[in-house]
Protein backbone atom coordinates (compact mmCIF):
# COMPACT_ATOMS: atom_id res chain seq x y z
CA UNK A 1 0.00 0.00 0.00
CA UNK A 2 1.19 3.48 -0.77
CA UNK A 3 1.30 5.40 2.51
CA UNK A 4 0.30 8.74 1.00
CA UNK A 5 -2.82 7.54 -0.78
CA UNK A 6 -3.50 4.18 0.89
CA UNK A 7 -3.79 2.78 -2.60
CA UNK A 8 -3.10 -0.94 -3.09
CA UNK A 9 -0.85 -0.31 -6.08
CA UNK A 10 2.62 1.11 -6.40
CA UNK A 11 3.62 1.10 -10.06
CA UNK A 12 6.08 3.66 -11.25
CA UNK A 13 5.45 5.47 -14.48
CA UNK A 14 6.99 3.73 -17.43
CA UNK A 15 6.55 3.93 -21.16
CA UNK A 16 5.48 6.74 -23.40
CA UNK A 17 4.10 9.85 -21.66
CA UNK A 18 0.30 10.09 -21.84
CA UNK A 19 -0.17 13.26 -19.79
CA UNK A 20 1.58 16.56 -20.35
CA UNK A 21 2.11 18.76 -17.32
CA UNK A 22 2.92 22.30 -18.32
CA UNK A 23 3.29 25.27 -16.02
CA UNK A 24 3.94 28.95 -16.54
CA UNK A 25 6.99 29.02 -14.28
CA UNK A 26 9.34 26.67 -12.47
CA UNK A 27 8.02 28.24 -9.26
CA UNK A 28 4.79 26.28 -9.92
CA UNK A 29 6.61 22.94 -9.67
CA UNK A 30 6.21 22.41 -5.90
CA UNK A 31 2.43 22.39 -6.43
CA UNK A 32 2.41 20.50 -9.71
CA UNK A 33 4.82 17.89 -8.39
CA UNK A 34 1.86 16.53 -6.41
CA UNK A 35 0.03 15.84 -9.70
CA UNK A 36 3.14 14.27 -11.23
CA UNK A 37 3.65 11.99 -8.22
CA UNK A 38 0.03 10.86 -8.23
CA UNK A 39 0.21 10.05 -11.94
CA UNK A 40 3.46 8.16 -11.28
CA UNK A 41 1.61 6.08 -8.67
CA UNK A 42 -0.89 5.07 -11.34
CA UNK A 43 1.96 4.12 -13.66
CA UNK A 44 1.14 6.95 -16.04
CA UNK A 45 4.20 8.57 -17.55
CA UNK A 46 4.22 12.35 -17.89
CA UNK A 47 5.96 14.96 -19.97
CA UNK A 48 6.78 18.04 -17.85
CA UNK A 49 7.60 21.53 -19.07
CA UNK A 50 7.76 25.09 -17.81
CA UNK A 51 6.53 27.35 -20.63
CA UNK A 52 4.96 30.76 -20.41
CA UNK A 53 2.14 31.97 -22.63
CA UNK A 54 3.66 35.44 -22.23
CA UNK A 55 7.43 34.97 -21.93
CA UNK A 56 7.87 31.99 -24.29
CA UNK A 57 4.82 32.13 -26.57
CA UNK A 58 6.41 30.45 -29.59
CA UNK A 59 7.73 27.53 -27.53
CA UNK A 60 4.39 27.17 -25.71
CA UNK A 61 2.49 27.10 -29.01
CA UNK A 62 4.89 24.57 -30.51
CA UNK A 63 4.64 22.31 -27.45
CA UNK A 64 0.84 22.46 -27.40
CA UNK A 65 0.44 21.91 -31.13
CA UNK A 66 2.70 18.86 -31.06
CA UNK A 67 1.25 17.26 -27.92
CA UNK A 68 -1.01 14.78 -29.69
CA UNK A 69 1.67 13.76 -32.18
CA UNK A 70 3.97 12.98 -29.24
CA UNK A 71 1.33 10.62 -27.84
CA UNK A 72 -0.09 12.80 -25.10
CA UNK A 73 -3.78 12.26 -24.42
CA UNK A 74 -4.40 14.91 -21.74
CA UNK A 75 -2.73 18.20 -20.79
CA UNK A 76 -2.66 19.60 -17.27
CA UNK A 77 -1.81 23.30 -17.50
CA UNK A 78 -0.98 25.38 -14.44
CA UNK A 79 -0.56 29.13 -14.35
CA UNK A 80 -0.93 32.07 -12.02
CA UNK A 81 -1.94 35.68 -12.40
CA UNK A 82 -3.29 36.23 -15.91
CA UNK A 83 -3.29 32.41 -16.28
CA UNK A 84 -3.51 32.22 -20.06
CA UNK A 85 -1.43 29.06 -20.47
CA UNK A 86 -4.37 26.65 -20.19
CA UNK A 87 -6.36 28.68 -22.71
CA UNK A 88 -3.45 28.81 -25.12
CA UNK A 89 -3.09 25.03 -24.88
CA UNK A 90 -6.82 24.54 -25.46
CA UNK A 91 -6.67 26.85 -28.47
CA UNK A 92 -3.96 24.85 -30.24
CA UNK A 93 -4.87 21.21 -29.48
CA UNK A 94 -8.06 19.15 -29.43
CA UNK A 95 -6.76 17.25 -26.38
CA UNK A 96 -8.57 17.72 -23.05
CA UNK A 97 -6.93 20.58 -21.13
CA UNK A 98 -7.21 20.59 -17.35
CA UNK A 99 -6.41 23.96 -15.80
CA UNK A 100 -4.88 24.41 -12.37
CA UNK A 101 -4.87 27.99 -11.08
CA UNK A 102 -1.79 28.83 -9.03
CA UNK A 103 -1.94 30.89 -5.88
CA UNK A 104 -0.76 34.45 -6.51
CA UNK A 105 0.69 36.96 -4.09
CA UNK A 106 -1.81 39.76 -4.52
CA UNK A 107 -5.12 37.93 -4.92
CA UNK A 108 -4.27 34.45 -3.52
CA UNK A 109 -5.12 32.75 -6.81
CA UNK A 110 -8.56 34.23 -7.34
CA UNK A 111 -7.17 36.12 -10.34
CA UNK A 112 -5.80 32.87 -11.78
CA UNK A 113 -9.08 31.05 -11.20
CA UNK A 114 -11.18 33.77 -12.79
CA UNK A 115 -8.88 33.95 -15.81
CA UNK A 116 -9.25 30.22 -16.41
CA UNK A 117 -13.00 29.94 -15.96
CA UNK A 118 -13.72 32.76 -18.40
CA UNK A 119 -12.78 30.81 -21.51
CA UNK A 120 -14.94 31.68 -24.50
CA UNK A 121 -17.45 29.12 -25.71
CA UNK A 122 -15.81 26.62 -28.04
CA UNK A 123 -12.41 26.55 -26.32
CA UNK A 124 -12.97 24.41 -23.21
CA UNK A 125 -10.65 24.28 -20.22
CA UNK A 126 -11.74 22.14 -17.30
CA UNK A 127 -10.69 24.24 -14.32
CA UNK A 128 -9.89 22.90 -10.87
CA UNK A 129 -9.30 24.34 -7.41
CA UNK A 130 -6.48 26.75 -6.68
CA UNK A 131 -3.14 25.17 -5.81
CA UNK A 132 -2.32 21.66 -4.62
CA UNK A 133 -5.93 20.42 -4.25
CA UNK A 134 -6.51 21.44 -7.86
CA UNK A 135 -3.30 19.75 -9.00
CA UNK A 136 -4.31 16.49 -7.31
CA UNK A 137 -7.85 16.61 -8.69
CA UNK A 138 -6.57 17.44 -12.18
CA UNK A 139 -4.31 14.38 -12.00
CA UNK A 140 -7.22 12.20 -10.85
CA UNK A 141 -9.40 13.61 -13.63
CA UNK A 142 -6.66 12.77 -16.15
CA UNK A 143 -6.58 9.24 -14.72
CA UNK A 144 -10.37 8.99 -15.11
CA UNK A 145 -10.12 10.13 -18.74
CA UNK A 146 -7.40 7.59 -19.50
CA UNK A 147 -9.29 4.84 -17.62
CA UNK A 148 -12.01 4.97 -20.26
CA UNK A 149 -9.71 3.23 -22.72
CA UNK A 150 -7.38 1.26 -20.43
CA UNK A 151 -8.58 -1.53 -18.17
CA UNK A 152 -5.40 -1.48 -16.04
CA UNK A 153 -5.84 2.21 -15.29
CA UNK A 154 -9.56 1.73 -14.59
CA UNK A 155 -8.80 -1.03 -12.08
CA UNK A 156 -6.14 1.11 -10.42
CA UNK A 157 -8.57 4.03 -10.16
CA UNK A 158 -11.24 1.76 -8.69
CA UNK A 159 -8.70 0.51 -6.13
CA UNK A 160 -7.64 4.07 -5.29
CA UNK A 161 -11.23 5.16 -4.69
CA UNK A 162 -11.99 2.04 -2.63
CA UNK A 163 -8.92 2.76 -0.49
CA UNK A 164 -10.15 6.33 0.06
CA UNK A 165 -13.53 4.98 1.14
CA UNK A 166 -11.94 2.49 3.58
CA UNK A 167 -9.77 5.25 5.06
CA UNK A 168 -12.77 7.51 5.71
CA UNK A 169 -14.88 4.69 7.14
CA UNK A 170 -12.03 3.58 9.41
CA UNK A 171 -11.44 7.07 10.81
CA UNK A 172 -12.29 7.52 14.44
CA UNK A 173 -13.07 10.80 16.09
CA UNK A 174 -11.75 11.63 19.57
Amino acid sequence: MNKETSAPFTPTATGKPLVGIVMGSTSDWPVMEAAARLLDEFGIATERRALSAHRTPDAALEWGRGAGARGLMVIIAAAGGAAHLAGVMAAVTPLPVLGVPMESVSLKGLDSLLSMVQMPGGIPVATFAIGKPGALNAALFAVAILAQGDERIRQALDAYRAAQTRKVLAAQLP
